[in-house]
């Protein structure tokens, strides 16, 4: 695939190590860590990262503006479901959280985290950080109230997955939809993700700052924006949180 793994033993965070890297690298690099010690997630979020869980970034040089590189969330949402339905089997219950998040049973598995260092609308670098749940899940009182619960492969399934076995099926689910993307567009991630998604069709919530917004889940658009229909009709959220059912 052309794309280079360094695994290491201890970071702060998986995205900090790439930033830090990118300079130095050539092309497209995983960078896997046995243990985080400041792991993060989206809103500057602290990401817990007992052992055995997999956390990883992916460091590319995208075409295209920030807009572009954005859509790659979804690319790599489509890539962890592959990837834990290849290592664990067709049943395993898993679907998509808008914008960023992977459901076990309805828990939060995996969150995925988009950082890019550019300027004048040019993107220099992008990481893309993947952490999953593969052993431990926080717990419950960890999280904001209303909050996805978070869960563990493990826990939930009794499945053993190494963050060994599962960064190379990761890797290759990437590559495999990163290129249809590159070929066909967004069109065929945007349908491939919605046929994945949780929730579709029924009343979430989504939060911004201070203001929220309660709706049908009808879909992302051709930018990725989330789409509700609600009491002020049809509306495309471009950044948010969201929550299940009404809030």
């Amino acid at each position: 695939m052309g794309v280079a793994c360094h695994v290491l033993d201890r970071v702060d965070s998986t995205n900090a190590e790439a930033m830090r890297m990118a300079p130095g690298l050539s092309g497209p690099a995983w960078i896997m860590a046995r243990r985080q010690t400041a792991g993060r997630g989206r809103r500057g979020r602290a990401w817990a990262d007992p052992p055995g869980n997999f956390a990883a970034s992916l460091v590319l040089r995208p075409q295209g503006g920030p807009a572009d590189a954005a859509r790659l969330s979804f690319v790599a949402a489509l890539a962890v479901h592959d990837a834990l339905r290849r290592l664990c089997g067709p049943q395993l219950n898993v679907a998509l959280k808008w914008p960023n998040d992977v459901l076990l049973n309805g828990g939060k598995l995996s969150g995925i985290l988009l950082e890019s260092v550019g300027s004048g609308g040019t993107i220099q670098a992008l990481v893309i950080g993947v952490g999953v749940n593969l052993a431990a899940a926080p717990d419950a009182g960890q999280v904001e109230p209303g909050a996805t619960r978070p869960v563990s492969l493990q826990g939930e399934t009794g499945l053993t997955i190494t963050p060994d076995d599962f960064l190379p099926a990761l890797a290759v689910a990437f590559d495999a939809w990163h290129r249809q993307m590159r070929d066909f567009g967004f069109a065929p991630i945007r349908a491939a993700w919605l046929a994945r998604a949780a929730m579709l069709g029924e009343t979430i919530t989504a939060r911004t700052g201070t203001a929220q917004t309660t709706g049908r889940f009808d879909g992302i658009d051709d930018t990725g924006a989330l789409v509700l229909t609600g009491p002020r009709g049809r509306q495309a959220i471009p950044a948010a949180d969201v929550y299940f059912g009404r809030s």
